[in-house]
């Protein structure tokens, strides 16, 4: 089993697909123990649409490569788009943001709502 941290993030009827996307996690991560989810700023979207913004903490007997192809098929089935990621609509982004004791988006890390988040992990 492998351990992970994932932040997830949606600005766009997020109070629906943040959970909608939790359910889909549940296929893929075993003993998940997710955070309060928290309304934060956007930081360089195109939108001023407020984020609600969550980490997770959990593990996976999916290597990295299939962890990342996993999520982001989950992020196209609850809709998510090119076209809307450039419109700065974010339906669900969710990032791997520590697999195993190394750190990924390292820039994510400085982020207050993962700082504020972190402890409750």
């Amino acid at each position: 089993m492998h351990q992970v941290i994932l932040s997830l993030g949606a600005n766009y009827e997020a109070e629906k697909n943040l959970p909608e996307a939790q359910c889909s996690l549940g296929q893929i991560l075993f003993s998940p123990i997710y955070t309060d989810a928290i309304w934060t700023e956007p930081i360089a979207s195109k939108r001023t649409d407020l984020y609600l913004n969550q980490l997770v903490k959990a593990q996976t007997n999916l290597d990295f490569e299939a962890l990342v192809k996993a999520i982001k098929d989950i992020e196209i089935r609850h809709g998510r788009t090119p076209e809307e990621r450039e419109q700065g609509i974010v339906r669900i982004d969710i990032d791997v943001l520590e697999f195993d004791g190394v750190r990924h988006h390292l820039r994510d890390w400085e982020r207050p709502y993962v700082l504020d988040l972190l402890p409750q992990l």
